[in-house]
């Protein structure tokens, strides 16, 4: 047996070997075309930069650009694992994609609407509380007092666990007979609470880990941004008799709006997106505590639907791309605080 798993280990080790030598000697190819090309030949001024950067744009050509083209081809198909090595491709059977999503449950149950509703309360929570809790800490942390870089290190620990090992961790204290809430819950008199089996519950358990993970970078982002605001603003409102909160309201917020703005787009794009947490979290697989990304990872790979899923998966980038545009026009966030 030992020798069996050594044997796995060294071709595993061999195939990852060998394909970083495959990408090493592509990368040194292309590199030595581009400096006989442009170097050699067209003697291009630009040559060193374009060089340094085709490594990288090869790479997101084949790691970013290329998936999105054939995740939208298949989106045009009947993939699945009936008709999984030959699929047909046309627009009637992308429009009867799209069609199910809206139509048909998009689990075994669970419609699309329920499912995006459920996903835009878990995101305006989860958003809500990194926003006003992150900016709390960033507040108190940004005022002089003893052993600050200690707090600084504390508070961020949940950000730098690695994602996967917090939410196992959460999950086994939400255990109903071991896990400690249940365990300190029972100490004071309280009954336990079912957060694996309860609907309610569960997703109760999911939005408790996902604040305790998402406070950090949102505190780490709206200090930065405090600690550019000058305190001569500060200083000024003071002279005049502004109280506390005439200064948070016409200093801090606005000279926060540049950096808050961005920091609440993508914390809506990745706790829309989360996958980790409510997937681990939900270990009964309830799908009312499913969200869009778990619904769409279950349709492709639990239910073998990859040409349903591909279509899904660009129906969730649109309302994406729909808010951000809305959010950024509705609240200028994006423009400087000196621009109208």
């Amino acid at each position: 047996m030992k020798s069996l798993n050594l044997t796995v280990i060294q071709n595993s080790l061999g195939q990852v070997g060998s394909t970083v030598l495959v990408i090493l000697a592509a990368s040194a190819a292309v590199e030595f075309v581009l400096y006989v090309l442009l170097k050699v030949i067209l003697k291009n001024k630009y040559a060193l930069p374009i060089m340094l950067l085709a490594p990288a744009a090869v790479g997101l050509l084949m790691l970013v650009v290329y998936p999105i083209l054939y995740e939208f081809r298949l989106a045009f198909s009947n993939m699945s694992l009936r008709h999984f090595k030959n699929p047909s491709f046309s627009l009637a059977l992308g429009w009867n994609n799209i069609r199910l999503i809206f139509t048909e449950p998009v689990l075994k149950q669970v419609m699309f609407f329920p499912l995006l509703l459920r996903t835009i309360l878990w995101t305006a929570i989860q958003v809500s509380f990194h926003v006003s809790l992150g900016l709390g800490l960033a507040i108190l942390l940004n005022r002089p007092m003893k052993l600050r870089g200690f707090y600084r290190t504390i508070l961020v620990i949940p950000w730098a666990i690695p994602q996967v090992i917090a939410a196992l961790t959460w999950r086994g204290e939400f255990h109903y007979e071991y896990g400690f809430i249940n365990i300190m819950l029972g100490r004071i008199g309280l009954s336990a609470i079912q957060w694996k089996t309860s609907p309610f519950w569960n997703f109760v358990a999911m939005n408790i880990t996902n604040i305790w993970l998402g406070v950090p970078f949102m505190m780490v982002i709206l200090l930065g941004g405090l600690q550019s605001i000058s305190r001569e603003y500060y200083e000024a409102a003071e002279i005049d008799g502004a109280s506390p909160w005439d200064s948070f309201k016409r200093i801090t917020l606005p000279m926060l709006r540049p950096v808050m703005a961005p920091a609440v787009i993508l914390g809506t794009i990745w706790t829309f997106n989360n996958f980790n947490i409510p997937f681990f979290i939900n270990e009964n697989e309830l799908e009312t505590s499913d969200i869009l990304v778990t619904a769409l990872f279950r349709s492709a790979f639990q239910y073998n639907r990859y040409g349903f899923a591909a279509a899904f998966a660009f129906v969730i980038f649109l309302v994406l791309f729909i808010f951000a545009v809305l959010y950024m026009r509705t609240t200028g966030g994006l423009k400087g605080v000196y621009e109208k």
